[in-house]
């Protein structure tokens, strides 16, 4: 009998999770910590790290894990990397469920960086009004050039405001609609908009947006992972569990 531990908090976790639970399949939803309001899941939920690589294999024993999936965000690169070891380790069958990177179209105006570092680094110009378009956990970075008037949109107002000297917060949770985002770049006159190729449709938006008005984005690319069998649908994933598994190469559509 399957029993899974999902590393989730993106879209397609709750999605696998409702599929999981429609099935009857013995799950828990692992959330790292980082939302205040989590969505809630039909499915047993456990919130808060694993204690490194160690404290995964450990957990990954005593709850008698057969399936591991790890579908955190694009960029949660430790987590992954954590995931893939202690699955092998374990000898506990492991996949990735993750969203296809965004990919540039005709109209759009991308230019790409490897990291935060290259981000901020390539904000070192003149004066402009910079859409941060990053989450919060990377903002306090771009303190590093002051001289730019940062937008910045969070799922959850912060504890403490954000380190920028210059900058405007809106608290909102998506997915977001292109009127909305066009209509948000209009009215706080954005020059450019720095983006993680987080892919997906919640958060695309911005990118539609930036295309009709003209905008240039600076896309930071996604970190290189393990190898590992990817999926981008939960309907793959649940095959895969379904189906039984083991250890393999990407296997992404």
């Amino acid at each position: 009998m399957p029993n899974i531990l999902l590393l989730g908090g993106t879209t397609e976790a709750s999605a696998l999770a409702e599929m999981l639970a429609r099935h009857g399949v013995r799950a828990t939803f692992s959330y790292a910590g980082r939302t205040a309001n989590p969505r809630g899941q039909p499915l047993p939920v456990r919130i808060g790290g694993f204690g490194g690589v160690s404290g995964l294999i450990d957990y990954l024993r005593a709850q008698d894990v057969t399936h591991l999936v790890d579908a955190t965000h694009p960029f949660a690169a430790t987590m992954s990397a954590h995931a893939v070891e202690a699955a092998r380790a374990t000898g506990v069958a492991h996949a990735a469920l993750t969203r296809a990177p965004w990919v540039a179209v005709t109209g759009d105006r991308w230019s790409h960086v490897a990291d935060i570092p290259g981000a901020v680094e390539a904000l070192d110009g003149p004066v402009s009004r910079v859409m941060l378009a990053l989450g919060r956990m990377h903002v306090d970075a771009f303190a590093a050039r002051p001289q730019h008037h940062y937008l910045l949109r969070f799922v959850d107002a912060p504890d403490a405001p954000p380190a920028l000297p210059d900058h405007r917060l809106v608290v909102d949770r998506g997915p977001f609609t292109v009127e909305g985002d066009s209509r948000l770049m209009q009215e706080h006159r954005i020059d450019l908009i720095v983006a993680k190729n987080s892919g997906g449709e919640g958060a695309a938006a911005k990118l539609a947006a930036a295309r009709a008005l003209g905008l240039p984005v600076l896309m930071i690319d996604r970190p290189a992972m393990p190898d590992r069998i990817t999926f981008h649908r939960p309907e793959e994933a649940l095959d895969w569990i379904g189906h039984g598994a083991s250890p393999g190469r990407e296997r992404g559509v």
